[in-house]
């Protein structure tokens, strides 16, 4: 409920203070005499767009504060949420500079005026004949129902109910994504189980696969190098072949003066049996 306005330097307004009492206050007067001023006033105060023709002294800044009873509007929760500290006299304050630039506060605490809107929303209603702002609006309709109905210890104890369901759908996600890595694992580690097995590795075998996998990986260079030894052992005219072929003959002719010469012809006709 609103308790009390102040406005300093708005429109043809110097300084004023009205006070609401807890009951029906009525305000009156001829066209022109400023009632609409107080509700412009009031809206500015309530998060409205600011403009530096409001006024009155342009070399002064604006100052519109409203008080607003709140025990019994259970804005609790809005206030924990957007960090405010909570009174049940709260006290809003909008301030718009010569410069144009404007600033919010809610109860000393400067806040950006989407979060003074919101609570706008939530303090009063303004409407004129054959019109309302909220009549129609389905969230308003079921608050007041739910006032009528005094369900604020149902709503609370839902609100904490659905609270812990939304934080046991999130823990049961983390776990449906954690499960899912884990089965993820699980079939890499048994496709590298199964190719291991696969292999049929042996023990003390790396020294062996080593050295195969260097031969392999100098392949090209073993294969140069092997016809080119190739080609020297087997050339008709100077390969080693044909060396040894008239080295056996040679001592083979002389073999049968000398207990010597046959065993130097044994031994060159033996590697000659294995080179071939």
């Amino acid at each position: 409920m609103l308790t009390n306005l102040s406005i300093k330097n708005y429109a043809l307004i110097d300084n004023l203070s009205v006070n609401f009492k807890d009951r029906l206050s009525t305000i009156t007067g001829e066209t022109g005499a400023g009632k609409s001023i107080l509700l412009g006033a009031l809206g500015l105060a309530l998060g409205k767009r600011a403009d530096l023709s409001t006024l009155k002294n342009t070399e002064k800044k604006c100052i519109i504060e409203a008080e607003f009873s709140i025990l019994n509007y259970q804005l609790n929760s809005f206030f924990e949420e957007n960090e405010l500290d909570f009174e049940k006299e709260t006290i809003v304050r909008r301030e718009i500079l010569p410069n144009g630039k404007s600033r919010a506060f809610i109860n000393d605490t400067p806040v950006t005026l989407q979060v003074l809107q919101t609570l706008s929303e939530k303090l009063i209603d303004v409407h004129s004949q054959h019109q309302t702002q909220q009549l129609s609006n389905v969230s308003f309709q079921f608050e007041i129902i739910d006032a009528l109905a005094n369900n604020s210890a149902k709503i609370e104890s839902y609100k904490r109910g659905l609270r812990l369901y939304n934080g046991l759908v999130k823990e049961l996600g983390k776990l449906k994504k954690n499960q899912e890595f884990a089965k993820e694992q699980y079939e890499y580690n048994l496709y590298l189980f199964e190719e291991l097995k696969k292999a049929n590795l042996l023990e003390n075998e790396q020294g062996t696969i080593e050295k195969t996998l260097d031969k392999l990986n100098n392949i090209e260079d073993v294969k140069l190098n092997l016809l080119e030894a190739q080609s020297v052992a087997f050339n008709d005219e100077i390969g080693l072949k044909a060396l040894l072929n008239s080295m056996t003959a040679n001592l083979n002719k002389i073999s049968l003066y000398s207990d010597e010469y046959k065993e130097l012809y044994n031994r060159i006709l033996s590697i000659k049996i294995e080179f071939d």
